[in-house]
């Protein structure tokens, strides 16, 4: 009986939650303002187009949703949700990411499906809001601090890697730790070479060793994607992507 009764709970939790997401709109959209007021309508087309745009040509959904409160619900758990019944990204691919916005309750989460975890980790995401999302909103610059977020979680999921001052102060680090090791290596193989070729009495010795190293680095090519000034309505569908959970929130 008792067994009935939690199940029954449960039930109950799982519909309520269901009502609590908000419809996925028809004709889709991938900037969903569900507050009003927080942008213009200018804005909210730069940002449709541009994201329109990075999906006409990877096939990525990149999905913004401002929602008034997610109460009494934790903010990760409503994105996911939120991700899974929408079905952001390709069936298949699970690529899509949800950025969800909150400002009754002042908090932020990125949800990422698990095709776009590979490129936009849970750091990444953290990175994202700690330095870019939450200087802007705290200075009530809502639009630049969106624009400026889709556009680093465009350039992450694009293998566009901007690297931590601290993070290319240790790979310098590295390189030279690399370089310094293969030097101290070839004078010990030279030294060793010499002695060995003259108890032998010079004698040639083909095939000697030839070291070859290659450094490529962290190149940021061009980006695949361009916002254009085309039309921003309709034109594609959510996909049936499904999210695991991955991401990254703050407050603000």
């Amino acid at each position: 009986m008792l067994n009935r009764f939690f199940i029954f709970l449960f039930l109950i939790q799982s519909f309520v939650f269901a009502q609590d997401i908000p419809q996925k709109p028809n004709p889709p959209r991938f900037v969903n303002d569900l507050v009003g007021g927080l942008l213009s309508q200018g804005e909210i087309n730069q940002l449709e187009q541009k994201l329109k745009a990075y999906y006409d040509s990877t096939s990525t959904q990149v999905v913004i949703v401002i929602v008034k409160s997610v109460q009494p619900y934790d903010i990760s758990e409503y994105a996911v949700k939120l991700g899974r019944e929408w079905g952001v990204g390709q069936k298949g691919k699970n690529n899509g990411v949800v950025f969800l916005w909150a400002p009754g309750d002042r908090k932020i989460f990125i949800a990422t499906g698990y095709g776009a975890e590979g490129g936009l980790t849970d750091a990444y995401s953290k990175r994202i809001i700690e330095q870019v999302v939450k200087p802007n909103f705290k200075q009530l610059r809502y639009y630049q601090g969106l624009d400026e977020a889709t556009n680093s979680i465009i350039k992450y999921l694009s293998g566009e890697f901007d690297a931590d001052p601290a993070e290319e102060g240790d790979l310098g680090d590295v390189i030279f730790a690399i370089i310094f090791f293969i030097i101290i290596g070839l004078i010990i193989l030279y030294v060793i070479g010499k002695m060995s070729g003259g108890s032998k009495g010079g004698g040639n010795r083909g095939g000697g060793f030839v070291p070859y190293t290659t450094y490529t680095g962290w190149g940021s090519s061009s980006g695949g994607w361009s916002s254009g000034g085309g039309s921003s309505g309709g034109g594609f569908d959510f996909g049936g992507g499904s999210f695991g959970g991955g991401g990254a929130g703050g407050d603000y």
